[in-house]
């Protein structure tokens, strides 16, 4: 039997593999058995944790997720800046977009969107509508500004970080920020 320790180990290298495979290769050209060799264990184990190529593609969406909104948490939340925090919000959702565009992509055929669900969705809202708060409140931004606004702004950078293989994504959020701003 195997300690819950050595199956934490083998699930986080497995999600660990599947992101790398991913990033690299895509969702059509990334087979289990490539993730569970990267990852260093059989496919039973692989299969263990993860019935399906789905349910894979969703944990490491997930762990994605999660370490945006570890970031976010640790080091927007605590910016007094309410500008510099709500633009270092919408930049690491980007270069995890950017840098993650495999998984994006399996993410999108599996779920029909890049977008989190269920709870981690409501924790991204929850954050954004803090951001979007400070900054309307400090008048950094267009009093009518609204958590839908940044949802359309991400929308935005998926569209150009996937044209020309990435396109100018930064200058893209730039100007987004910019009609945001207070005139």
């Amino acid at each position: 039997m195997t300690s819950p320790t050595a199956t934490k180990n083998v699930r986080d290298r497995l999600i660990d593999a599947a992101e790398v495979c991913l990033r690299a290769r895509g969702i059509r050209s990334t087979t289990v058995s490539e993730v569970a060799e990267v990852a260093g264990v059989s496919r039973g184990w692989l299969y263990r944790h993860f019935p399906d190529r789905q349910s894979l593609v969703l944990a490491a969406a997930e762990q994605r997720f999660t370490e945006v909104l570890e970031f976010v948490r640790t080091e927007c939340l605590s910016d007094a800046d309410p500008q510099r925090a709500l633009v270092g919000f919408l930049r690491r959702i980007g270069e995890a977009m950017f840098h993650d565009q495999g998984l994006s992509v399996a993410l999108e055929s599996v779920m029909g969107s890049t977008e989190p669900r269920g709870e981690t969705r409501e924790l991204y809202h929850t954050v954004a509508a803090t951001l979007v708060e400070r900054a309307r409140a400090a008048g950094t931004i267009r009093p009518d500004s609204t958590v839908a606004d940044l949802v359309l702004i991400v929308h935005g950078l998926v569209g150009v970080i996937r044209h020309d293989d990435g396109g100018d994504w930064r200058r893209y959020l730039d100007l987004a920020l910019d009609g945001l701003r207070v005139r």
